[in-house]
């Protein structure tokens, strides 16, 4: 499944009137900004004089349920979603995405919300895991929904190595093998931020770090960098799936932004700091 970002959005725009985008201390609702990414975005938004609003359960809002959406969404112009789940099982992720994407669109459309930025993975139309499938169903509440949007989508983070390692008990490693082309999360945040203060444009040029590591390597040298030793286990995944990942299934298809930092800087930056 692919779109093309030719959605008539622009149906909804109020005839092209885009002063708001304009106006000093936008009020932007970043669900999931406890998050990872989140929190950088709320950071990026706060140091771009904006106003962010963080909509998440610790804040009294549930994304899944839609309680208290309500409230916090009072007086919001833009909605960037970086809400999360870490479930792996293909009818979890369905539920939790499409429930929450739902709930924040109509949410917004009752607001008078006027862009919806969400942030989804290259790849998920290519590479055929259970969490993606929730992405994908993400992508198409948002695409038919009431408000004009702007999806992002953007390769594994750097953290991504971490997050690998730290779901295996050890004294093993089991790791994927796959091709990725990790980004920096702040430049992630970063990018959204600037799609949240423009228009809606659909679907937006991918978002890639500047260069194509194998995830066997990176979990590789993170284990180096923490002078960890563990059975590191390379497994390839079975079918069309392991294939993709192998190959160039979760790689950028096209042109687009690319970041600056490269994973050996980000580690090295991590590692220094404690991590």
């Amino acid at each position: 499944m692919t779109y093309t970002g030719t959605h008539n959005y622009r149906d909804n725009r109020d005839n092209g009137d885009t002063s708001r985008k304009e106006r000093p201390g936008m009020r932007v609702a970043v669900a999931g900004g406890t998050g990872l990414v989140g929190r950088l975005v709320v950071e990026e938004l706060a140091a771009a004089g904006q106003d962010p609003v963080v909509l998440a359960r610790s804040r009294g809002v549930d994304l899944v349920s839609g309680a208290g959406l309500d409230a916090a969404m009072a007086g919001v112009d833009t909605v960037v979603d970086v809400s999360n789940t870490t479930t792996v099982n293909s009818k979890k992720a369905i539920s939790f995405f499409g429930s929450v994407s739902r709930n924040l669109l109509d949410a917004g459309a009752r607001a008078g919300v006027r862009h919806h930025v969400a942030l989804s993975i290259v790849g998920i139309d290519r590479v055929g895991l259970g969490y993606y499938q929730g992405k994908l169903r993400q992508e198409e509440v948002v695409t038919d929904g009431p408000v004009p949007w702007t999806v992002l989508r953007a390769t594994q983070f750097h953290e991504f190595a971490e997050q690998t390692l730290d779901r295996v008990p050890k004294p093993f490693a089991v790791v994927p093998r796959m091709r990725t082309q990790p980004v920096a999360a702040r430049e992630v945040a970063q990018h959204l931020v600037r799609l949240a203060l423009a228009p809606a444009q659909g679907m937006a040029p991918e978002l890639a770090g500047p260069r194509v590591e194998q995830l066997v390597d990176m979990v590789r040298g993170l284990l180096r960098a923490r002078h960890q030793r563990r059975l590191l286990l390379p497994v390839r995944l079975p079918g069309a799936t392991g294939a993709a990942m192998t190959g160039d299934g979760q790689l950028p298809a096209g042109q687009g932004p690319r970041g600056s930092q490269t994973f050996g800087e980000w580690l090295a930056g991590h590692t220094a700091q404690g991590g």
